[in-house]
């Protein structure tokens, strides 16, 4: 049943998270209008069923709900406030960030929105192209209860959101969730390069301390990764680092020391400095293999 009365939703940002939302969009009934920096990334889309768009305003100006997948905050705000796409937005519309960005760019961006009408939710998620694909993203949303009521139906269609406290703490939320993936990626290889350097087999140690207090959905996916030695990027390196500098500088706004993250920032940006920056985070774990002189 097509929500065409309701919702027509702009999407900015059609990679790869923004073309599969997009496409569940599509399925639910959602009229999509998409817009991208690379217009043929937007046209695929189009292929779908959505209009293409090519500004982000010509999308905006037709919205009720503007969605974005963007790259990272700086892009957030000169898509939102140099190339117009704020300004087309409707008094009373509604904004949804899905990209992740520092607190403190959401509370900015939510604060000049607001003078303009128009209500934000920092909305970043966590579950990668697989959890867009199959509308199972975790969704970690920062703004005013209203606004995430509003928001809801739409949100059920990408994955399972939750309602986490103001404008900000969504982000808050993100760069929580990429502390915890990125120490683990670093504490599951660390381990693993332990036993195989001492003589046990990896993907046996591996398979052993499944299933104890030890395991993890990182040591199930991204330990096999290492086992495979398959670290074609689902999230990057580089994408790691970017969340964790956005963690430390968080983390000097709000007067907390983090130690646990700076020393992972170091192993992280000492492997984008040794060339791994396109694999997958999970690569941490060839810079860990290096140091031990270990293939």
């Amino acid at each position: 049943m097509p929500h065409t009365s309701r919702s027509r939703i702009a999407l900015l940002g059609v990679g790869l998270m923004g073309l599969r939302a997009g496409r569940r969009l599509l399925q639910a009934g959602y009229p999509v209008l998409a817009w991208n920096r690379t217009p043929a990334k937007a046209q695929l889309l189009a292929a779908d069923g959505a209009t293409f768009c090519k500004t982000p305003a010509e999308a905006t100006a037709q919205a009720d709900i503007t969605i974005s997948f963007l790259e990272n905050g700086p892009v957030v705000g000169d898509v939102l406030f140099s190339q117009g796409a704020a300004q087309g937005m409707a008094r009373g519309s509604l904004f949804i960030d899905m990209a992740s960005i520092q607190p403190r760019e959401a509370r900015d961006h939510a604060a000049r929105l607001g003078e303009m009408g128009v209500a934000h939710l920092d909305a970043p998620v966590s579950g990668g192209t697989v959890g867009a694909e199959a509308g199972t993203l975790a969704i970690m949303v920062g703004g005013k209860p209203a606004d995430y009521e509003r928001a809801r139906e739409v949100f059920e269609v990408l994955g399972r959101a939750t309602l986490v406290g103001p404008h900000g703490a969504g982000q808050l939320t993100k760069l929580a969730n990429q502390m915890i993936v990125g120490i683990t990626i670093g504490a599951v290889a660390e381990a693993l390069l332990f036993a195989a350097k001492g003589g046990a087999d990896m993907a046996k140690v591996r398979e052993a301390i499944g299933g104890g207090f030890a395991d993890s959905r990182i040591l199930q996916l991204h330990g096999e990764r290492m086992v495979q030695r398959d670290f074609a990027p689902r999230g990057s390196m580089k994408t790691q680092l970017k969340d964790l500098h956005n963690v430390l500088a968080t983390a000097r706004e709000i007067g907390f020391d983090a130690p646990v993250t700076a020393l992972f920032e170091t192993l992280y940006t000492q492997g984008v400095e040794h060339g791994l920056g396109e694999l997958d985070h999970s690569g941490l774990f060839v810079e860990l293999a290096s140091r031990n002189a270990m293939q």
